[in-house]
């Protein structure tokens, strides 16, 4: 950290983190909540060096990006909503080539056109989505401004250890949120780094193609190894979450992004009447943090999933990481933010056995 904090909005932050990061290549379209980005970088790109694209259409914009990345430089990419559904044959590209990339998906609520306000129903696509085929990326989860920083800056070491997309999932919430924020400091990137990226073409004897995907020539078993190892590696490696409260709750909230800062308060306000709560928060959605769910306390009687959603899919998710082994329970707001006295009314009604457990189907 090289510098005094500055107020700047999550979005904002977002972008001048991944200019100091080293992106030097950006395509987008503008879709609220998340133009504050695009328009960030257009004002800002070209100063630094690099090249800024608002492309006809997120499917264009996406394109753009495979050319790039291929050729060695740090790329990004931002969307929300229907204009993110339109990314995912892109991603799947990306995967298929190996190419390191940073998508950021500022959700917002609703199907079809929805909501422009903040919302946590697109989880699924980005934990479980990528496009056709087998894929995962890793997917983080900032909870602040600072963290929007922090995880954007992280996403390109990630992308170019693994070859990846890492996606940022925020929110309409901490997007247009305003905080203080200490930024990292900028740094060179070197595209001449990677022996796969494309380079140009300069002597004859030099090879015309580069192949980076699986095609005909190669063994299926042996790929099919390396991604499945790959993907391992991942999820072994790369689970991040943070324990608040943990040591002796009786219920333990499960959140992330705007949620899981108002899931804090209402832990505090919760002891403050004699109830225990704590909380595990998110900071990957993929890999799941399953490790953080291991040592559970004895104390704890119950999981309770918050988010603003309708089918309480990250809820699922804490399904799958405790086998079962502890009761799950979902406080679902759709599309408002919830409250901190509405989470401790549910959980007291979890304790008194007036809530069912969630189901998963």
């Amino acid at each position: 950290m090289g510098e005094k904090f500055k107020l700047m909005k999550g979005n904002e932050a977002i972008a001048e983190a991944a200019l100091r990061a080293g992106c030097r290549f950006y395509a987008g379209y503008p879709i609220t909540p998340q133009s504050e980005i695009l328009e960030y970088m257009s004002a800002n790109m070209a100063s630094r060096g690099g090249v800024f694209v608002q492309g006809e259409s997120e499917i264009a914009s996406m394109s753009m990006l495979w050319g790039a990345a291929a050729c060695g430089e740090r790329v990004m990419t931002s969307s929300s909503g229907p204009g993110y559904d339109l990314k995912q044959e892109g991603i799947s590209y990306l995967a298929s080539y190996n190419l390191p990339a940073v998508l950021i998906d500022v959700m917002r609520y609703g199907v079809g056109d929805g909501e422009i306000t903040e919302g946590q129903d697109s989880y699924w696509e980005a934990v479980r989505g990528g496009g056709h085929g087998d894929s995962r990326q890793i997917v983080l989860t900032p909870a602040s401004v600072q963290e929007c920083a922090d995880l954007t800056y992280l996403a390109f070491d990630l992308a170019e250890k693994y070859r990846t997309v890492v996606i940022i999932l925020s929110d309409g919430g901490i997007s247009q949120m305003i905080e203080k924020v200490v930024l990292p400091q900028a740094r060179e990137h070197d595209k001449d780094k990677f022996d796969w990226a494309i380079k140009g073409y300069k002597k004859p004897d030099e090879p015309k193609v580069k192949v980076t995907n699986l095609d005909r020539s190669m063994d299926y078993g042996e790929y099919d190894r390396m991604v499945r190892d790959k993907f391992k590696t991942m999820h072994d490696n790369e689970q991040r979450w943070e324990e608040f409260m943990t040591e002796d709750a009786e219920l333990v909230l499960v959140a992330y992004g705007i949620s899981s800062r108002v899931c804090k308060s209402a832990v505090r306000r919760a002891r403050t009447q004699g109830l225990k709560l704590g909380l595990i928060r998110l900071i990957s959605a993929w890999p799941y943090p399953e490790k953080a769910f291991k040592n559970l306390p004895e104390t704890v009687k119950g999981l309770v999933s918050v988010e603003m959603s309708l089918s309480a899919q990250m809820g699922q998710d804490i399904c799958l990481a405790t086998r079962f082994s502890v009761p799950v329970y979902a406080y679902l707001t759709s599309k408002y933010v919830p409250k901190t006295q509405g989470i401790v009314d549910y959980c007291y009604r979890v304790l008194e056995g007036k809530e069912k457990e969630l189901e998963v189907y």
